[in-house]
């Protein structure tokens, strides 16, 4: 197995759909072994991809929030991974930003994802994060967080937090006071080895 620090250098400096990305590459993912939590979300968003921070933004906010967590537990990469379905800003398309780009599944993930042998919880955010992280979980966004106890605790769809989502959280109301709740306690037992 190759070691996590190589393989972390070559996905940072990865280039291969360099031609597809109107704003060039700029991997942006954080993984050490040793983290209990993965996130796996959909790619970087343009401001993101300025600063190279994961979720250093509006949804970023949101899903702290949502986790119960500090900005400081978020970044630490020993405790949370975060692992895009695509680690660079795919573009803007007609309705937001354009799907992750789909080489850094095939390039990535199966190499990147086994050296995470502590994890407690993943959590996949939005459609393609579910469909590799969750298939067969639900037909739509909102069947496959509906079914969270299906998977729980080990794994659970999420939302987009974009604040784009705010017509979403209003029309399933029963994600705030039902599933969050639970989350922020699971957050905690994991992120303390109580799990």
């Amino acid at each position: 197995m190759e070691s996590l620090p190589a393989l972390l250098a070559q996905a940072r400096a990865c280039t291969v759909c360099a031609a597809h990305l109107p704003h060039g590459p700029r991997p942006v993912l954080q993984v050490e072994a040793s983290a209990r939590i993965l996130i796996a979300g959909q790619a970087p968003g343009r401001k993101v991809h300025a600063s190279g921070i994961p979720f250093d933004d509006a949804s970023g906010e949101r899903l702290r929030a949502w986790l119960g967590m500090s900005r400081e537990v978020f970044y630490d990469a020993r405790r949370v991974a975060i692992v895009p379905m695509g680690f660079c800003y795919p573009g803007t398309g007609k309705s937001g930003d354009l799907p992750p780009r789909p080489e850094c599944v095939a390039t990535w993930h199966a190499r990147l994802l086994p050296q995470l042998r502590e994890l407690r919880l993943n959590l996949a955010i939005g459609q393609y994060a579910q469909a590799y992280h969750l298939p067969g979980a639900g037909a739509s966004l909102t069947q496959a967080v509906a079914a969270w106890r299906d998977t729980w605790p080990l794994k659970l769809a999420l939302p987009h937090p974009s604040p784009r989502n705010q017509a979403w959280l209003k029309r399933n109301p029963w994600f705030e006071r039902e599933l969050l709740p639970v989350l922020r306690e699971r957050v905690a037992q994991v992120l303390d080895g109580a799990d």
